[in-house]
């Protein structure tokens, strides 16, 4: 492995301990707050990825970021719900891992990334093929990587646990572990969160987005897509039921989401994994939040911060690193 370019990427002077070691300033303890806060204020400075399209099976692309600097280690980032790679979340883990050595691999889901995709189908917190396809594009290129760990936020962390859990065994030996951020582990339970009024801020901005995809796809597939009457959605389980689910081959949104849902699967993760889901997060409910052996099985912890929001853990450092990357280095240092 070659040295680590550390003036660009400087390394935090300290890392986090556990779950119970954050501790933002008392102004920063309210989810909601930590929630937009770094969407709002959050710059990361980050040298411009090596960008490349990586075809599926069914004639569509995924667009990836490459941030490489010759390391024996890579870790895939996954976003989170209409997010894309180069969101601050995404980079500020991308940084923090880079000045640690490791390669960095941040991916989009199909539709985000500013390019809208050429299937009908778009993506979702079950489509678990994408991130495969991403894992074997990597692991079937010249032998370069010792090592592989899989991290993602929000809709990125149930996806990089359920992946985990549906290749169980025969996962590659390469893949050393799984980490994600403010994981909705039970889609049901995290769209009846985000269906109450005092959410409703949150699930605007996401239809508001989605409207916009969703009228292109219309424009691009009118027999298949409809968006007459879209204005009257007003929450996840009518976006699901009406387009979610059809277009990717679920009977209905219950059923998309109890497929879709890694809290059943946990138990079939066989690497060290990690979900780290603050407590005041907004986005989520008591059942995202397994915390015995059952649910959870033998090789997945949860740290439940009192703080921290939906992939929030704001820090105001020097460093200006995050509370959740000196949590993630820690965990990524341990697996290796």
């Amino acid at each position: 492995m070659t040295g680590r370019p550390s003036n660009l990427y400087p390394l935090p002077t300290v890392l986090a301990s556990d779950g119970h070691s954050y501790r933002p300033p008392l102004w920063l303890r309210n989810g909601h707050l930590q929630s937009v806060w770094s969407t709002l204020f959050r710059r990361v400075a980050l040298t411009r990825p090596r960008e490349e399209s990586l075809a599926t099976e069914d004639g569509d692309a995924l667009d990836l970021d490459w941030y490489a600097q010759g390391s024996d280690r890579l870790a895939i980032l996954s976003h989170g719900l209409e997010g894309h790679s180069r969101r601050p979340y995404v980079l500020g883990l991308a940084r923090a891992l880079l000045a640690d050595g490791w390669d960095v691999l941040a991916w989009n889901f199909r539709s985000c990334g500013g390019r809208m995709n050429d299937q009908p189908r778009f993506y979702h917190s079950g489509a678990t093929e994408d991130l495969h396809a991403v894992v074997e594009h990597v692991l079937e290129a010249p032998a370069r990587y010792r090592h592989l760990a899989l991290s993602g936020f929000s809709m990125g962390g149930n996806l990089t646990m359920l992946y985990l859990a549906e290749q169980g065994e025969r996962l590659d030996s390469r893949i050393c572990g799984g980490l994600g951020f403010s994981v909705p582990c039970d889609l049901a339970g995290s769209a009846s969160m985000l269906a109450r009024p005092s959410r409703k801020v949150y699930m605007r901005r996401f239809l508001r987005d989605l409207h916009v995809k969703m009228s292109e796809k219309a424009r691009r597939f009118p027999d298949l897509i409809d968006i007459d009457g879209f204005d009257q959605i007003r929450n996840f389980q009518q976006f699901d039921e009406r387009y979610t689910a059809p277009l990717h081959g679920f009977r209905d949104a219950q059923d998309y989401w109890a497929r879709a849902s890694c809290l059943p699967r946990l138990p079939d993760i066989r690497v060290p994994s990690l979900i780290v889901n603050a407590l005041d997060d907004p986005f989520l409910s008591p059942s995202c939040f397994p915390d015995n052996k059952q649910q959870l099985g033998d090789w997945v912890q949860l740290e439940a911060p009192r703080w921290g929001g939906h992939v929030g853990f704001v820090e105001l450092a020097r460093d200006s690193y995050y509370w959740s990357e000196r949590r993630a280095l820690q965990f990524f240092r341990d697996l290796t």
